[in-house]
């Protein structure tokens, strides 16, 4: 799960980046957007590194077991494909950003960032066969909102850090108001998502010991502490650290709370086949 996290942020950042480099928003300075292309690749391969060489609990990435007969899914195909519009953008970087190939190869990343999105939220939803739970929306739309918050965290610390090191000033309110309102909205779609797993019509979903705890400090990690930092950064003699800090404690609350999410998936799944054990049988009979 903290390999699905760092991928989350990756694609993130490179769907922030991209649009901020199409619109010509982002920093002019040359060179300047390699830095964060850079980390959204480190974040994005961790995945791909870790099903090369085969580590425990990482027996596939997109579910193409690497190394084996087995082909490489629709879903690992396009992550692939994805590489080369990140590629032509890191070579273009060093020139004008008013450059249309530029803008055309930053459209061209975010297209398959956010692909890859939605494919990687649907094929986890048939391989978990969560369409069950009644999440088809929920899920979707709640991976594309955590990888526009947790890439925006990264992508400021850049911003920030980068800033700092050239002199230049950020206007860091723009970044809290944009990533506290991005916060509420994910906030919001992932209680919607936990409420999904609550069986129609016959009361709530078997108790998990220590869940709502652990719930409470996964969302102490996602969303207390970023967006306290966020109030805290021009306020603290260098607060950019903070932004780091942040940034860092959302990957790793996002890590608890897919596992949480997976374990309570798990038990829903398998209430819903006690459930309904007796009525197939006596169908068959």
């Amino acid at each position: 799960m903290l390999l699905e996290a760092l991928a989350l942020c990756g694609y993130g950042l490179w769907v922030l980046l991209g649009l901020a480099l199409a619109l010509g928003i982002y920093s002019s300075g040359r060179g300047d957007a390699l830095v964060p292309l850079a980390l959204g690749c480190i974040f994005v391969s961790a995945g791909l590194l870790a099903a090369c060489l085969r580590l425990h609990g990482t027996p596939e990435w997109h579910g193409w077991r690497i190394g084996t007969p087995q082909r490489p899914t629709r879903e690992a195909m396009l992550a692939l494909i994805t590489y080369l519009p990140m590629l032509g953008l890191a070579g273009l970087a060093r020139g004008n950003d008013a450059f249309w190939a530029t803008r055309l190869v930053s459209v061209a990343l975010v297209i398959s960032s956010l692909s890859c999105l939605l494919t990687g939220a649907y094929g986890y939803r048939t391989r978990r066969l969560a369409s069950q739970a009644g999440i088809a929306m929920q899920l979707p739309v709640s991976r594309m909102l955590a990888a526009w918050y947790g890439g925006g965290l990264w992508l400021w610390v850049c911003v920030i850090f980068q800033a700092n090191l050239s002199g230049g000033a950020v206007a860091p309110l723009p970044w809290a108001i944009g990533l506290l309102l991005m916060a509420m909205l994910l906030g919001l779609v992932d209680g919607l998502g936990w409420q999904s797993l609550r069986a129609p019509g016959d009361g709530a979903q078997p108790p998990i010991h220590g869940l709502q705890a652990r719930r409470f400090l996964a969302a102490l990690f996602i969303w207390a502490i970023p967006c306290l930092s966020l109030l805290l950064v021009p306020v603290v003699p260098g607060g950019r650290w903070l932004a780091f800090f942040a940034a860092t404690a959302c990957v790793v609350g996002k890590s608890l709370e897919l596992w949480l999410y997976d374990f309570a998936l798990t038990r829903y799944a398998q209430s819903r086949t006690t459930d309904h054990e007796p009525i197939w049988r006596q169908d068959r009979l």
